[in-house]
């Protein structure tokens, strides 16, 4: 014969408790059993939330359908991302303010119930915590006030401490793994050394890539310890956003694919190496992905970098793209984000074929790159709901 009692139990880690949205504090109760049987009294136990469906596909576990979520899904395609831009038009005031990031980062949650929810901020964030002052003016993008191209410029570059120069960043990821409550996976990121060397070096969004390149092939010494620098800043990052909540990173290297596969090997390949080694010492079952537009030619490279992910954009055939990739990486992507213009009939075509290509193991579905500006509304919350009802 045996007794039970149940009662709730309030827990006080980053994945349940955290500000909400609207500035107070919430928590999460799971309820918990004490059995006494004869002589003896069974241990109290968690009910535990099972694990997004995203984290679980990426380990190869066997899923009912492929996890969902979209690049640049909270931004200027939503009216009601719009409507906050009215009241606040500073991109920066925007990505630094905890309750503006939370709420974008929250607006697709809310509306599409996406697989992944992530963190609504910019790669080049850190920045300033490295002593490279930077803007964002509207129709030109980031600007570079003072360019990096020499050695002593390199030197003035600080190291990045995320939890004194960001510390927004940790507070929103707090929140959103509380408001999300792991029925999605929360998704931070972070730029690639060689992509934010881009960057600093060009004084803003590469054209021809002119200043980064001349660097590279006259003084690569220079170049180098300044990838060295946001190598070892950006795998600080990481285990930083791991730390508050986030359930998956994603390491855009977005500039990488205009270098040719010996200077790839030379000025990128080794320094993603490194931060994975170095986040995988420390958090070893944190999910990596590798974002890389046109990785065609560099795409045998990627894994060799040791993330868990390698995200396909739509110029590469999917199946064909996992051919290449073996079967040890999970793939995210990779529909043209051209096909959201489509009619409904096309773009559920189009899911399923990639779906179809990628196959039932270690997939993400994703656009091969984030939506455009303009994209109606309608045709992403058909997107999402043609995704979550396929069963494999």
């Amino acid at each position: 014969m045996s007794a039970c009692m149940y009662s709730p139990l309030s827990l006080s880690s980053p994945s349940t408790v955290g500000k909400s949205a609207f500035g107070f504090r919430s928590k999460s109760k799971l309820l918990t059993v004490r059995c006494t049987v004869g002589e003896f009294v069974a241990e109290p136990k968690v009910m535990s939330v099972a694990e997004p469906l995203l984290v679980r596909a990426v380990r190869g576990e066997k899923v009912e359908r492929p996890p969902v979520w979209l690049m640049r899904q909270a931004g200027r395609y939503m009216k009601s991302y719009q409507k906050i831009c009215e009241k606040y038009p500073s991109f920066r005031e925007r990505s630094e303010n905890v309750d503006l990031v939370v709420e974008i980062s929250l607006q697709p949650w809310k509306v599409f119930r996406p697989d992944g929810v992530i963190l609504f901020s910019d790669i080049l964030t850190p920045l300033p915590g490295m002593n490279i002052p930077f803007d964002i003016v509207k129709g030109r993008g980031p600007v570079i006030h003072s360019p990096l191209r020499t050695a002593v410029d390199v030197d003035q570059v600080t190291e990045f401490v995320p939890e004194e120069s960001v510390p927004y960043v940790g507070e929103a990821l707090t929140i959103l793994r509380a408001e999300v409550n792991s029925y999605a996976a929360v998704l931070g990121f972070v730029g690639a050394p060689f992509t934010l060397a881009s960057y600093v070096v060009e004084g803003g969004s590469p054209k021809h890539y002119t200043k980064i390149k001349s660097l590279a092939f006259s003084q690569p010494k220079v170049l180098h310890a300044l990838l060295q620098k946001f190598t070892n800043s950006m795998a600080k990052y990481i285990k930083y956003q791991a730390d508050e909540g986030a359930q998956a990173v994603q390491i855009f290297d977005s500039w990488a694919t205009k270098l040719s596969p010996v200077d790839f090997e030379e000025f990128s390949l080794p320094y993603l190496k490194q931060i994975v080694d170095s986040v995988k010492a420390t958090h070893p079952d944190l999910p990596l992905i590798l974002y890389a537009s046109g990785s065609g030619g560099l795409l045998e490279r990627l894994p060799l970098t040791g993330v868990d992910v390698v995200s396909l954009d739509w110029t590469v055939d999917m199946a064909e793209g996992r051919r290449r990739l073996g079967s040890n990486v999970a793939v995210q992507g990779n529909v043209d984000p051209g096909v959201l213009f489509g009619s409904k009939e096309f773009i559920t075509k189009r899911i399923h074929d990639t779906v179809r290509q990628a196959g039932s193991n270690k997939h993400i579905l994703n656009l091969g790159h984030g939506i455009i500006v303009g994209t109606p509304e309608e045709n992403v919350a058909h997107f999402f709901g043609v995704a979550k009802d396929i069963r494999y």
